[in-house]
Order: structure tokens, then sequence, then C-alpha cells
């Protein structure tokens, strides 16, 4: 099994992993997804620390490209639509320069197997379908959507002596116009947004 010293970039499912695995979709025909904060917040540390990060995802929407974006991840590391997702993981490998024993990979469901298994760290949530828990080398002690990405991300990140935040030198987010502009008129201290 890789070592968590052996990690260098992550990737990671949506609908099971980021979120619980609910969509609420909208008349407009949006789907809207609750991510939580703390498996956001691993995520956006791992980018500041130099870690790939990648999306890959069956799923698409407008709001899945600004909370990626939100997130640090590159827009051509946000892979929506997935058909399959080794194909897309192995992309994004060659696309950072890293073999996959390098990279983990997170996911719940029947089509994440082959994305685990090409990699180095297969990773799922405490709550993911029987064939992918027995697919992965690790198993979370958190579900989809409670923890499950702050767990890897924390743990690989610690064991690399990587898990840290300076107040005094807060991330450069990546917003779309309109949010900065509105932080900028509504916040303080937010002059470097």
């Amino acid at each position: 099994m890789t070592r968590f010293e052996d990690i260098k970039a992550f990737a990671f499912d949506v609908d099971g992993v980021f979120t619980d695995g609910l969509v609420l979709a909208t008349p407009d025909g949006d789907l809207l997804r609750q991510f939580n904060s703390k498996d956001c917040y691993a995520v956006r540390t791992a980018v500041n620390n130099g870690f790939p990060c990648a999306i890959i995802t069956g799923g698409v929407s407008q709001s899945l490209l600004h909370r990626s974006r939100s997130l640090g991840v590159e827009d051509r590391h946000l892979y929506m639509l997935s058909k399959d997702k080794e194909v897309d993981f192995l992309h994004f490998c060659r696309s950072v320069g890293l073999e996959p024993a390098q990279v983990a990979f997170v996911g719940d469901d029947i089509p994440d197997i082959p994305a685990m298994e090409a990699a180095g760290l297969g990773v799922c949530p405490a709550d993911a379908v029987a064939e992918v828990r027995s697919a992965a080398s690790l198993v979370s002690l958190y579900p989809g959507g409670r923890g499950c990405i702050r767990d890897l991300v924390e743990r690989v990140l610690k064991a690399q002596g990587c898990w840290k935040f300076d107040p005094k030198d807060p991330w450069k987010g990546s917003h779309p116009d309109s949010v900065t502009k509105y932080a900028k008129m509504t916040g303080k201290n937010l002059e470097n947004v």
C-alpha cells in the first residue's frame, strides 16, 4: 500500500464524497449540492501547499464549476460528465507529471472502482457501497460529505509536514468577478481578495 508520505496529488469524485450523495434539482435543471466546509478547507490547504487536485465526476452543473474554482482546482482538472473515471484520472496524472502511484483517488460508488484501483491510494468514505469498500486500500472512518476528504488530506499533509495555515499570509482565492466585487464592497480586510 502507498504510504501517505508518497502522495503528491489528490483526485475526488463529488456526489457521495464531497457531499452526502443527495442532490436538489432546481426548475432550471441545475443540481444543487451541499459541501462540507471542513472538507473544502482541506482541499484548499492541499492546493496551497502545492498538491494538485482534480475533481472527476459524472455530474455536471455550473455550481460545480464555481465550487471547484473556489477550492483552487484548476479548470483543466475539473472533469465533468466523466464516462470513464480511470481514463480521466490517468489524464490528470499525466497532466501534472505524476505517476498514478503518487496520487490518491476518493470515490464511493461502482464507477469509481477502476480509478481507485489505478491510484496509489484508493480511498472511500465509510458509507461507500460494499463493492467500493472492498476495492479501497483505505476506508475512512467518516462518511461522504461529513469529513472523509478532510480525514485523508489531513493525514497526508501531516505525514509530510504540510498541514499548516499562516493567518498572516492568507490564501489567494479564485472567485468569479461578481463575488470578488461584492466581497470588496461589503467585507473588511479583503483588499487582497
